[in-house]
């Protein structure tokens, strides 16, 4: 694999670490053996801090690798590791139930909670159904910072930069909100709809920049060629409104995994490549 001329993301730190595998299975181990230890880390805290989860298919290999490995921990160790669970997910379509097989809760039951053995309040997600949308995001915000904010938060990226559903513009005070979906973004969410984009919901609740920007550490997972030109993108863009995953850059602790069909020659020169 040959590095390329350094880009603006290494003459200015886009990320602490840059890991790019050859393929997904690598990636995906590489990716687990970090949440992995993350997660032992945890069961030696008091109280530790929620963990931030995304969904979507990039997330799902990573959730059946990590559950079948933690599966393996000693029976102690395992248990305590279900009783200290507490996770925040970034974003949930407003208008979907739990109950609905297309909803985040229901995506995190299916591939976290009920393989783990949490029950659903370990598993928190704004409501779908609530009444007031506008109140229900303030309310999940003041949830989680009654928590303490997220420790390590996990992040895809949307084809037009966008992480969570903070769809560009968007800037990093945003907060917590109700906001209204791109057709890109409902396109490349249309295959849990019967690859319908107009059967995505039109709005969804999401974190904000400003809770994102508060965790403490940031993984930002990028695979396949379909994100590549937008990972070529914000590995060469300052930070801009127009392409909100660049403010990650003005986070100190930021760790950035992709595959090489994701990078496509676009490696920065502190990668580490294997």
């Amino acid at each position: 694999m040959n590095l390329l001329r350094p880009s603006v993301a290494s003459e200015q730190g886009f990320a602490s670490t840059i890991t790019v595998r050859e393929n997904l299975p690598s990636l995906v181990e590489a990716v687990v053996d970090a949440l992995e230890g993350h997660l032992r880390q945890r069961l030696g805290e008091q109280r530790p801090k929620p963990l931030g989860l995304a969904t979507g298919r990039t997330m799902v290999p990573i959730y059946a690798a990590l559950v079948a490995r933690v599966q393996r921990w000693p029976a102690d160790e395992l248990e305590h590791l279900r009783r200290s669970w507490c996770s925040f997910n970034l974003d949930e379509y407003v208008g979907l139930g739990a109950a609905d097989r297309r909803s985040f809760a229901a995506y995190m039951a299916r591939h976290v909670g009920k393989p783990l053995q949490l029950s659903p309040q370990q598993l928190h997600l704004p409501d779908g159904e609530a009444i007031n949308p506008v109140q229900q995001a303030g309310s999940y915000a003041a949830q989680l910072q009654s928590f303490g904010g997220v420790g390590v938060q996990l992040l895809g990226l949307g084809s037009n930069g966008h992480v969570g559903f903070n769809e560009p513009p968007c800037g990093p005070e945003a907060s917590c909100r109700v906001v209204s979906l791109s057709q890109s973004t409902r396109q490349q969410n249309a295959a849990a709809f019967g690859g319908d984009p107009s059967q995505v919901p039109s709005q969804s609740f999401t974190l904000g920049l400003k809770e994102i920007l508060a965790a403490d550490e940031i993984h930002l997972i990028v695979t396949g060629s379909a994100k590549a030109e937008i990972l070529k993108k914000l590995l060469n863009s300052p930070c801009t409104d127009q392409l909100p995953a660049s403010w990650l850059r003005n986070h100190p602790r930021v760790s950035l995994w992709a595959d090489q069909a994701a990078v496509n020659g676009e490696i920065v020169a502190e990668a580490k490549l294997s």
